[in-house]
């Protein structure tokens, strides 16, 4: 049985070790003949790295490395080129002048190791030269292989001014390959996030990007039609361990916990990364996502609540996908290349692609959802799974007025400082909440004469929900604080209706419960539930996921 390559990105290492590899030499193969220069993003962990390894290993003319392999069959020579790596992830780039003094530093060594003499005080200079050199010393082009290309400016994304100037000094750097090209056999930039052309490749203006490519859509990750064929070992092994002998289908749990990524709503992949620990480790866990979760993602998320309503089900083009500016941040951008969001399905319709987005398996919405209320609510994960759990209790045994109690001691754990006076920012937390839970709870639901604030679908019920924030003064009385929530609570019954919210559902066979939030403030909240069925409202049946 192969082993797993656990954190092994050399894919020498991998062939010469009996590590397991996912052929995808005939991706690379096609690269090596259609283009020269190329661009591709993919989220973290998800085998960049060892993608540029194969290629470089394929380019440097090690043909046995790749025995067993398509390409090694293939009518591909061979030739041996001379290689310039760049992994942009081991720069420093705390400031412009940081960037600069280290990537001199890194295109030293380089000059070294070939025997050269580093004379270039500015790191483009000392970069162009090399190329030339490798050209004139080995008479053949040179391939330029650039990792992680946009790490100087993601590590700086909540410092505009910063990032900016990162990206700046990183366009000049990139910039002068443009004017190499008869010397260029290969270039190729990979990295996490996509930024137009303009600001970082405004030289380069013949990169090939084949991110949303379907011709290379399978290019990284392990498409799941490879699941058994590569680790049929390994899950044959897990049945006898006692955590797995009574699980019905294992392949059906992993693909549920970690597939579900795609670039062109047909080809689905998983994640390597916590396929690889899964198999490792024996359990299901949040791998990938708790190996490094972006700060400045929940950070938008954070001052923006009622983004999060928007994440379950988002139909954008492909230009809104895979493109952002520093200057204009939108989140759904850095979800998807983040890897928080994937393409589930090409829409159908003329001119340019339009997808449907969402999360893309268990393991990325469950974390996601988790972090998200204990962001909002300042308080540890622990904290809110245990009121994750209580609220799914009370909700089983249908009981209303506990889960109440739950959800107004999230609310009153969100700190001051935190706290935002909107009705988004609770709708933002209630929806975490019931999503993480499991529950079909659909936000800003549309209607014929407006937009329901959500909808609780359940197998035989639903419940149509409406919230409403009342700004209350500080010395309120406890009368008038009644009758703020009763007015609130009357005016949010009356939208359902007036606005006929409900009527979706009619005919559906499901018994449908008008329900209405009422926030005060932090922990000043009340609810009312009625079924339009039943005489003067009265008390809906068990609440059951």
């Amino acid at each position: 049985m192969k082993e797993l390559p656990l954190g092994i990105q050399n894919f020498k290492e991998i062939i010469e070790g009996n590590y397991i590899y996912v052929d995808k030499t005939q991706y690379i193969y096609n690269l090596l003949k259609q283009a020269k220069y190329y661009f591709l993003s993919r989220p973290r962990r998800f085998g960049k790295s060892l993608l540029l390894d194969t290629i470089a290993e394929a380019l440097k003319g090690n043909k046995e490395l790749f025995k067993g392999l398509w390409i090694y069959n293939s009518d591909y020579a061979f030739k041996k080129h001379p290689i310039i790596r760049l992994d942009m992830s081991n720069i420093a780039n705390k400031t412009p002048d940081a960037l600069e003094e280290s990537l001199s530093f890194y295109l030293k060594i380089c000059y070294e190791a070939e025997g050269f003499i580093y004379e270039e005080s500015i790191a483009s200079n000392a970069f162009l030269k090399l190329i030339m050199l490798l050209h004139g010393k080995y008479g053949e082009r040179v391939a330029v292989l650039i990792d992680e290309y946009d790490k100087p400016i993601l590590d700086h994304i909540d410092d505009i001014k910063l990032a900016t100037e990162n990206r700046k000094a990183l366009s000049g750097f990139y910039g002068i390959l443009k004017s190499m090209d008869p010397y260029l056999r290969m270039t190729f930039f990979t990295g996490v996030s996509k930024f137009s052309k303009a600001s970082v490749f405004s030289a380069l203006n013949n990169l090939k990007d084949i991110t949303m490519s379907e011709d290379y859509a399978e290019i990284c990750g392990i498409p799941i039609n490879c699941l058994e064929e590569y680790f049929g070992e390994h899950i044959a092994q897990l049945k006898t361990h006692a955590r797995f002998k009574q699980s019905d289908n294992i392949t059906d749990e992993i693909l549920a916990w970690y597939d579900g990524y795609s670039w062109d709503g047909e080809n689905r992949l998983i994640n390597p990364f916590s396929l690889l620990n899964f198999f490792s480790e024996k359990k299901f866990e949040y791998f990938w996502y708790t190996s490094g979760t972006p700060g400045f993602l929940i950070g938008i998320l954070k001052n923006k609540p009622e983004s999060f309503l928007s994440l379950k089900s988002l139909e954008l083009s492909e230009r809104a996908l895979d493109t952002f500016e520093i200057e204009r941040m939108q989140i759904e951008p850095l979800l998807f290349q983040s890897g928080y969001l994937t393409v589930k399905k090409l829409l159908p319709g003329k001119g340019v692609s339009v997808y449907s987005a969402g999360f893309p398996n268990f393991e990325v919405r469950e974390a996601f959802n988790l972090n998200i209320l204990s962001e909002f609510t300042g308080q540890s994960d622990v904290f809110a799974e245990s009121a994750y759990r209580g609220l799914l209790s009370s909700l089983n045994e249908g009981n209303l007025q506990n889960a109440l109690t739950l959800l107004k001691s999230l609310f009153a754990s969100i700190p001051y400082q935190l706290h935002v006076k909107d009705e988004a920012y609770y709708h933002s937390i209630f929806y975490a909440v019931m999503t993480l839970l499991g529950f079909n709870l659909d936000a800003e639901v549309s209607t014929s004469r407006g937009r329901a604030d959500a909808a609780l679908e359940l197998d035989d019920k639903v419940y149509v929900i409406e919230f409403k924030y009342v700004k209350c003064p500080k010395d309120a009385s406890d009368d008038e604080k009644k009758r703020l929530f009763e007015t609130a609570l009357d005016g949010a019954m009356k939208q359902i209706d007036d606005r006929g919210y409900c009527n979706k559902y009619l005919g559906s066979g499901k018994a449908i419960y008008k329900a209405a939030f009422a926030f005060l403030g932090r922990d000043e909240i009340e609810m009312r539930v009625e079924n339009p069925d039943m005489q003067g409202g009265g008390k809906p049946p068990p609440c059951i996921p």
